[in-house]
């Protein structure tokens, strides 16, 4: 996943970049970037690696040198951005927000062009310089953006940095969220509205799918509306979207608490305590506790001044050391106990394993574990969210393949949690894992906890329902 915060107005805005765009630093580990323009000096940027530093450290000496009345940040798992691209259409930077499906195909197409690459990205094409040469096919910007949506399967939002102002344009079916947001004399996007409230900023809106604006220092313009056809990807509110955000007017964290109320309604588990698995899992938990009546207790300690960040590191390894390392059981508060444990969901399993071991390892009796979302049988072909690309790997297929004695099966009859398959494959995920018991939410009491109708949400790595 990446995020990325934009602001101009009539006063400097670097520190304004500076923060906002840290206020991202959960979506992504990898690369970071800021780029300013002003009239004397024109466009100034700055990228850094963030693998094993924070930020603003990074960035802290940067935004000393810098000075602008308009500027975009971009946090980032996959390439090194902002770009700046110098065309017909004019000098401007452009920041993404993409998984781009079909960018081999669109690499073959631009080289078919005779056009080249400055840029790359983990062996392959920078996916913000390719969308910045679609951008360039056109007679002007909004055109170009129509024209890099029409051709990207996936996903992409992105910011433009141009000499009149910032463009922004959510992506097409509007799965990665855009808000702006207003202050007295300037103006921010963003892709977590909690960006906004310490800097001053109010959220104005949403973007809709497909929409682009132009941020000047005296206001807004609309420069495509929104198209009414929206797939928002439902994990924004599962796990990966910041507690205080707010997509299409619904919170983060509310939406949590009725997430685990659901699980608890639909459970008849006696319990000592009920825990959340930091941090995504805590508020599924205390609406579980709130919903049961169960007491809600901390067993684990997630301990953050030398582990402080592990939402997709690179490499498994180092996933499975982190989330290890970071979280330790409290031995007094789960000696002889049961306790039922909310996590946001079950990708291969590997590190909830590692959590289970410890519990027991520090004298728990029971184990009871509950899942905010149902099962993932299919892997994200629209967003970065998913920390598993290999539809193999999820612990639901190897279940199922374990059961069916083959790869190839019709998951259908597995999706549906009255059937006696969806039964059997949660029991194996169950055993594998070491679990008294093991619940996954039903997708239409997730659907309901949200708030939006289920053709609003992107549902597809529960369902496979999804719009091109």
């Amino acid at each position: 996943m990446s995020g990325f915060f934009g602001s101009v107005g009539k006063e400097n805005c670097v520190y304004d970049v500076f923060y906002g765009t840290d206020y991202h630093s959960h979506l992504g580990t990898k690369r970071a970037g800021m780029a300013f323009y002003n009239a004397r000096n024109g466009f100034q940027r700055a990228i850094h690696s963030i693998e094993n530093d924070y930020f603003r450290s990074k960035f802290a000496e940067d935004v000393k040198t810098f000075g602008a009345n308009m500027g975009i940040g971009v946090i980032s798992d996959t390439e090194a951005q902002p770009i700046i691209v110098n065309s017909h259409l004019g000098k401007f930077a452009i920041s993404t927000v993409s998984k781009i499906s079909n960018i081999d195909d669109l690499e073959e197409r631009q080289l078919n062009k005779r056009q080249h690459f400055a840029e790359t990205s983990q062996g392959g094409p920078n996916p913000s310089e390719l969308v910045a040469m679609m951008i360039c096919e056109a007679d002007d910007l909004v055109s170009g953006i129509e024209n890099a949506f029409s051709l990207i399967k996936g996903s992409c939002s992105m910011l433009l940095l141009t000499e009149q102002g910032i463009i922004a344009a959510r992506d097409k079916l509007g799965r990665t969220p855009v808000a702006v947001g207003h202050k007295e004399n300037a103006w921010a996007v963003a892709t977590e509205s909690c960006a906004f409230f310490n800097l001053g900023y109010e959220t104005v809106r949403d973007l809709g799918p497909g929409e682009i604006v132009l941020l000047t220092p005296d206001g807004t313009q609309v420069l495509r509306k929104p198209d009414q056809k929206m797939q928002v990807c439902a994990f924004l509110w599962v796990y990966y979207g910041y507690p205080p955000s707010f997509y299409e007017g619904i919170n983060v964290e509310a939406c949590r608490y009725r997430c685990g109320a659901a699980l608890a309604r639909r459970d008849g588990i006696t319990a000592d305590f009920v825990s959340g698995i930091p941090d995504s899992g805590i508020a599924h938990a205390v609406g579980y506790s709130n919903e049961s009546r169960i007491p809600y207790m901390r067993p684990y300690a997630k301990y953050t001044p030398t582990w402080p960040r592990s939402f997709m590191p690179q490499n498994q390894e180092m996933r499975d050391l982190v989330a290890k390392m970071k979280l330790i059981p409290n031995r007094s508060l789960v000696g002889g106990k049961s306790g039922v444990f909310l996590d946001d969901s079950i990708v291969r399993g590997t590190q909830l394993i590692g959590n289970t071991h410890d519990l027991y390892e520090a004298g728990i009796r029971e184990i009871h574990m509950r899942i905010a979302c149902p099962p993932l049988l299919y892997s994200c072909d629209f967003l970065n969210f998913s920390r598993s690309k290999n539809i193999a790997e999820l612990a639901t297929r190897k279940a199922i393949k374990e059961l069916e004695g083959r790869s190839e099966i019709n998951v259908e009859r597995y999706m549906n949690p009255d059937t006696e398959e969806y039964s059997a494959m949660t029991d194996v995920i169950r055993k594998k894992l070491n679990l008294t018991t093991l619940g996954f939410q039903r997708l239409e009491d997730l659907v309901e906890a949200i708030g939006l109708p289920k053709e609003k949400l992107c549902t597809h790595c529960w369902d496979n329902s999804s719009y091109s």
